[in-house]
């Protein structure tokens, strides 16, 4: 298995689609970086050569952000969403959903398992 960026991409796949095992690379990214280092799409992971993975990591690390650096990124902007008391974070920090999906009837992951609450007896 080539490891890419510290990331160990499968061999038999084609290209286009193990580059996307990296997070952050999706595969319009992949099939871009692809045509900027001059690779075949169709050709698999595991006949990359040393001198080939030490390409794609050099442009991964100067030209994109991926992995650690994006996860990091993403943190950093929740964090700052809830330190700043926004209503993004408030939603973030009580688990609920962020972006106006409603909540009376999905979003069951998040919120926990339903709880039924007993009628009142008279």
């Amino acid at each position: 298995m080539p490891r890419v960026i510290g990331i160990d991409i499968p061999d038999n796949k084609r290209l286009e689609v193990a580059l996307t095992y990296i997070y952050g690379v999706g595969r319009s990214l992949s099939n871009e970086i692809i045509e900027k280092l001059g690779f075949d799409r169709n050709m698999r992971a595991h006949k990359l050569t040393q001198d080939d993975i030490a390409r794609l990591n050099n442009m991964l690390q100067s030209e994109y952000m991926v992995e650690g650096d994006l996860r990091r990124q993403i943190q950093n902007n929740i964090k700052r969403l809830i330190s700043i008391h926004a209503y993004r974070g408030t939603r973030h920090r009580s688990g609920l959903p962020v972006r106006g999906q409603r909540t009376r009837t999905n979003s069951r992951t998040r919120k926990g398992k339903r709880k039924t609450i007993a009628n009142k007896k008279k």
